[in-house]
């Protein structure tokens, strides 16, 4: 049991508002639903919020048609100028999924201080201290606070070499050595699978070696139910600070509770700096606000077999959902027992963001298409060196097959040298379409660019143009089983328009027995056609069609492409012949009950 004869306050950093929505919704919130809960909780008196980075800097633009700085500057507005509002940043990719150049990052970093943020903690998936250091100046240079980050995770099997506390020492220490400035540091574990004993001998070997005036922080998650225990003994090995949010954003995949926290420290000697009693209202304005919304139980309950898939809270909240919408959520269990393989093979980098995507896309990859017939695009790139150098060497046989499969060499550069310019394609693309090109308009653009993806589904271009995708995970409402009509059928409808009341009659005609041709194309009249599907249930985005009306084409061959969990997956025809009609656009949502296109054999 910890115990200090000398008081102490934990300052206490309040998450609901982007880690817990990150956790619980993928992110995919409206800012006008959460903003009396932001309100009362700066009336209560908290002075440190996280509001930003991670996906909650992509979910509004990506899922809610909301502008991100929009949301961080009213949020500002809300909460007064005095308290701190905090971002998360990736290293090498910053706000984004993919490498970054440093023009990227330092634009970054100026409108993120220009939308209200004054702490940026910034997290290396790798550990790679070389990323740290080079990552971290743009923030040094904008005047925000830095918090440099130890990524933590329990590995699912054993070394002695990597994700120990001597490891994480290890970290500090050099960076201690190599003059980058850093304000705070913090211990940073998404997937809640780090042991409280190592939570405790890390934090009193970095305590020990760190210039007094810097505090160390520490973050977990509660999926595996550990979080308070884990946060107890940081607290005893010496951490200053802790990250907590509130229910019904709180527990399970988020953070734990500021209630369940207080009540853990009675009699200890040690308190949180924020009010408990208050955390009652503000649950209630939450509750009120997100009452349309649905919460997904494996989401907001915990967990133990993250410790053997460690999975971090805000990546799992968005891969549900996502498997969810594409109809696939039977295969999560099968997703979770291939974890530890590639973990292993991957060569234990930490399961944070980008590097918590890129392990769950590879595990569902090899669940679908079977162990590295398919190797995900950013598993390759990690694998080959292009995000850093991982903590133990990756898999020589997968470093192989991903060379082969990406046609990448393996890189020992600089990550940041070797990232595209994505601020040039962003300004670029905004001039040819004739979108005004300011700061915050390109850096949109560039942070939803990625390789392979065509520029009319660039979620930036999207939200500028007005023609974002919703996708809100919402309440379903039930809905009446319809009459099949067989034949025309009358009836009448009444319009109320300026006070003069309209009544109309309308004829309803019964649906055509085939589908007619989308797009304006003719159907052949001769032949029997053979739909061609997406390959999953659910509702995906069509992103390619790589044929037209008239191709001729064989069994096998890739006719289209959908995504699915941010990934890109072929669609091929399953008979020879011709293309006699095309369905969908680019851009649509397609099902299994939805054709793409017809081939006439």
């Amino acid at each position: 049991m910890i115990f200090s004869e000398l008081k102490k306050e934990i300052r206490v950093m309040f998450t609901p508002f982007r880690d817990g929505l990150q956790s619980v919704f993928g992110g995919k919130t409206r800012l006008n639903d959460i903003l009396p809960a932001i309100e009362a909780s700066a009336a209560a008196g908290i002075r440190h919020f996280e509001f930003g980075g991670g996906a909650r800097f992509q979910a509004p633009f990506f899922y809610v048609g909301e502008d991100p700085f929009q949301c961080m500057s009213t949020i500002r507005k809300t909460v007064g100028p005095d308290a701190d509002l905090q971002i998360l940043t990736r290293s090498v990719s910053g706000v984004t999924l993919t490498t970054q150049r440093t023009s990227a990052l330092a634009l970054q970093a100026k409108l993120m201080k220009k939308h209200g943020t004054t702490i940026d903690r910034n997290f290396d998936f790798m550990n790679d201290v070389g990323n740290l250091v080079n990552t971290g100046q743009p923030i040094v240079d904008s005047g925000m606070h830095h918090q440099i980050c130890v990524a933590m995770m329990g590995l699912p099997f054993q070394s002695d070499q990597a994700h120990t506390p001597e490891f994480y020492i290890n970290i500090v220490r050099e960076l201690l050595k190599r003059g980058i400035r850093f304000d705070s540091v913090c211990l940073k574990d998404a997937s809640g699978t780090t042991d409280p004993r190592t939570c405790y001998e890390t934090a009193k070997g970095i305590k020990a070696i760190l210039p007094p005036e810097i505090p160390l922080i520490q973050h977990t998650h509660d999926t595996a139910s550990t979080a308070v225990a884990c946060y107890m003994a940081g607290i005893d090995g010496g951490v200053d600070g802790i990250d907590l949010a509130v229910r019904p954003l709180a527990s399970g995949t988020s953070q734990p509770d500021v209630r369940s926290m207080a009540h853990a420290l009675k009699g200890t000697g040690y308190s949180l700096d924020i009010d408990h009693t208050k955390m009652d209202e503000i649950e209630s304005l939450l509750n009120e606000g997100l009452s349309e919304y649905e919460f997904n139980p494996v989401t907001t309950s915990a967990d133990a077999r993250v410790v053997g898939f460690p999975m971090p809270g805000g990546a799992i909240g968005p891969n549900v959902h996502m498997m969810q919408s594409a109809g696939i959520l039977d295969k999560y269990s099968a997703v979770l027992a291939e974890f530890p393989e590639v973990v292993r093979a991957g060569g234990g980098w930490t399961s944070v963001t980008p590097g918590s995507q890129q392990y769950w896309l590879q595990a569902f990859n090899n669940v679908l298409h079977g162990r590295w017939e398919k190797i995900d695009a950013g598993f390759g790139k990690s694998v080959l060196g292009y995000f850093g150098s991982p903590p133990l060497s990756p898999d020589p046989e997968v470093v192989k097959i991903a060379a082969d499969q990406l046609k990448l060499p393996p890189f020992d550069g600089d990550p940041l040298e070797a990232a595209p310019d994505t601020l040039a394609e962003a300004e670029a693309a905004l001039k040819e379409r004739g979108i005004e090109v300011t700061d915050e308009n390109k850096f949109l653009v560039a942070a939803a660019i990625v390789p392979g993806k065509k520029m009319e589904l660039n979620e930036g271009i999207r939200l500028l143009e007005g023609r974002s995708k919703i996708t809100l995970p919402l309440k379903k409402e039930p809905i009446a089983e319809a009459a099949t009509l067989t034949a025309p059928t009358k009836t009448k409808v009444t319009v109320n328009q300026g006070g003069n009341t309209r009544t109309y009659e309308v004829i309803i005609e019964p649906p055509a027995s085939a589908a007619a041709p989308a797009l304006g194309q003719t159907q052949p009249s001769g032949g029997q056609a053979t739909d061609v599907f997406s390959p999953f249930d659910g509702n995906v985005e069509l992103v390619e069609i790589n044929v037209k009306v008239g191709d001729t084409v064989t069994q096998g061959q890739v006719v289209a492409a959908v995504e699915a969990m941010k990934a890109k997956h072929d669609v091929k025809a399953p008979c020879a012949g011709r293309v006699s009609a095309v369905h969908a656009a680019i851009g649509n949502e397609v099902s299994a009950g939805k054709p793409i296109l017809s081939i006439e054999a």
